[in-house]
């Protein structure tokens, strides 16, 4: 049994067959299909049912592919030590970063540890905290920026803790209010997030909790476009304030929003509770500690 057939036989699994793993792996089906031959022959049972192009986990292949990833979770971890003794002279970061708000908060602190550890190699996922959550626990990600958890799978290191702003079209008839009450709100359409974004459940629980259900006239996860349908004047964005304060333009006006005290922005770094740490992980956490909120930008 060999790592190259685990590695094979989970791929398959994940990606519903052979062809499309021998994708993502860079080799030829063929091949695929011999390693996870390989694979059953050594353990001496069959692992899929293989019913036409689509393939199906028997009992003994649900065991291995636990095991399996476990196996490659370890094996990563193992690698990630033995760089460690390089003192980062070499290894790789896995890294998650919101979607919302990468440009302005992270460009910068980006920039700044590829600076310091130039031959650190850096894999990004952009996306809500769903996404980043799922694709910690699943192995995929070292860190990740998401909302402050609440499961205790995850540990996590606080980065910043932002009220949201209400961006309204210069045409609106509350415009001119310096700050307005999310209850204000009731009769304005509201642009919505992408559903991985838990900002999203935290807002329908606010609007619910001053007692209406916000109308939804859009969904995107990129802020400047929500912006730019909000200066169309299709209705009401909340965003972090750190965020809207470099996306105000002509026709938008950016209020201070009341609201329910849950309802923030609570950007914190989240790894798997127990995991291995790398340097170049580590080095990034303390790259953080270095840059508050207010100096996010070097």
């Amino acid at each position: 049994m060999e790592f190259k057939q685990l590695r094979s036989f989970i791929e398959v699994v994940h990606r519903g067959g052979f062809t499309q793993a021998g994708k993502t792996l860079h080799i030829s089906q063929s091949a695929v299909s011999k390693q996870v031959a390989q694979l059953e022959h050594s353990l001496g049972t069959p692992l899929l049912d293989r019913i036409g192009s689509q393939v199906r986990l028997t009992a003994a292949g649900h065991v291995v592919l636990q095991r399996a990833e476990a196996m490659l979770r370890l094996q990563t971890e193992l690698l990630s030590e033995l760089d460690d003794l390089n003192q980062l002279t070499r290894g790789e970061l896995r890294m998650g970063l919101p979607q919302l708000g990468g440009d302005t908060l992270f460009a910068g602190l980006f920039a700044e540890y590829r600076r310091r550890y130039p031959n650190v190699s850096i894999q990004l996922l952009e996306g809500g905290s769903r996404n980043i959550e799922q694709a910690i626990l699943a192995g995929e990600l070292d860190v990740g920026g998401s909302l402050l958890p609440t499961d205790p799978a995850f540990a996590w290191q606080a980065f910043c803790d932002e009220p949201l702003d209400a961006l309204l079209p210069v045409d609106h008839p509350l415009a001119q209010r310096g700050q307005i009450g999310l209850e204000e709100l009731a009769d304005t359409p509201f642009l919505m997030y992408q559903r991985s974004f838990v900002l999203n459940d935290r807002l329908l629980q606010a609007c619910q909790q001053v007692g209406f259900t916000p109308r939804e006239s859009g969904r995107s996860g990129q802020a400047d476009f929500l912006v730019a349908l909000v200066a169309a004047g299709q209705g009401v964005v909340l965003l972090p304030s750190v965020v809207a304060r470099g996306l105000e333009r002509p026709g938008v006006v950016r209020l201070t929003l009341r609201a329910p005290e849950f309802l923030r922005w609570d950007i914190a770094f989240i790894w798997r509770q127990g995991a291995y740490l790398s340097k170049a992980a580590l080095a990034w956490l303390a790259l953080l500690r270095e840059y508050p909120i207010s100096r996010a930008v070097p």
